[in-house]
């Protein structure tokens, strides 16, 4: 009997430590992720506000981006891409410097928005959408359904929304980007509950190994995720809510 009060205490103090860990390593993901969105609106309003900075990436009055702007526009998702085959190769630290970096390129490709929409429903759909984030990570968080199988099939619907954005580009289908518009909506709510869950489920796999370096690369790779989910949920929301000038 004593024994297995002690094996019971030994797992009940475990178990204590893996929720305290937890609840740091999610801190430090939302943490990382908020200054990185911070310093993409700092970067996007300081561009779009600045018709002189604008004009280096897009046509001031048509927003008509140029060749410079092309590339910002393209730059993050080779960025994303970058990341996750180099992130075994860097240092947690170089790892986070990369992520603000990527922060501060998405924010030159989003800046035009100051110039087509009023500044009251940037921070109206930005509100809109933080509640929503906050909703759907809660529930990521603490749902005991497993929310596994969404993965696939939400990534096979962002690489239909690449290839149905790019497609549009050509062709300015106002009917295709209203579906686009929705489409992307409700796949970067999905994705906010299904990241958040796998984040957790990850850390809880490894807390066990003491790989500290890992877990702080795992951090930034859990913010990036969570980051691009809450972006393009915002972009989406604010073509389909947003006021323009």
């Amino acid at each position: 009997m004593a024994e297995y009060n002690t094996m019971r205490a030994a797992a009940g103090s475990r178990s204590a430590a893996i929720d305290e860990g937890l609840r740091a390593h999610m801190n430090k993901v939302y943490g990382t992720m908020s200054v990185g969105m911070l310093l993409t609106f700092l970067v996007a309003w300081a561009v779009g506000t600045s018709p002189a900075l604008l004009s280096v990436f897009r046509d001031p009055a048509t927003l008509q981006p140029n060749i410079l702007g092309w590339i910002v526009m393209f730059a993050p998702l080779i960025m994303v891409f970058a990341f996750g085959a180099a992130i075994n190769k860097l240092s947690a630290a170089g790892a986070q410097v990369f992520f603000y970096g990527f922060a501060a390129v998405m924010g030159l490709s989003m800046a035009w928005i100051f110039v087509a929409f009023t500044g009251f429903s940037i921070a109206q759909v930005f509100l809109v959408t933080a509640i929503a984030f906050a909703g759907l990570s809660l529930y990521g968080y603490v749902t005991k359904r497993d929310l596994s199988g969404m993965g696939t099939f939400l990534m096979m619907g962002v690489i239909g929304l690449i290839v149905a954005s790019i497609i549009n580009l050509f062709i300015a289908s106002s009917a295709l980007h209203f579906a686009i518009t929705i489409i992307g909506v409700l796949i970067f709510a999905g994705l906010t509950a299904y990241d958040t869950q796998s984040i957790k489920n990850e850390y809880v796999q490894h807390a066990g190994h003491g790989d500290s370096e890992w877990l702080g690369k795992a951090a930034i790779m859990g913010a990036l995720r969570l980051y691009l989910d809450f972006i393009n949920m915002f972009m989406f929301l604010l073509q389909l809510l947003g006021n323009r000038e």
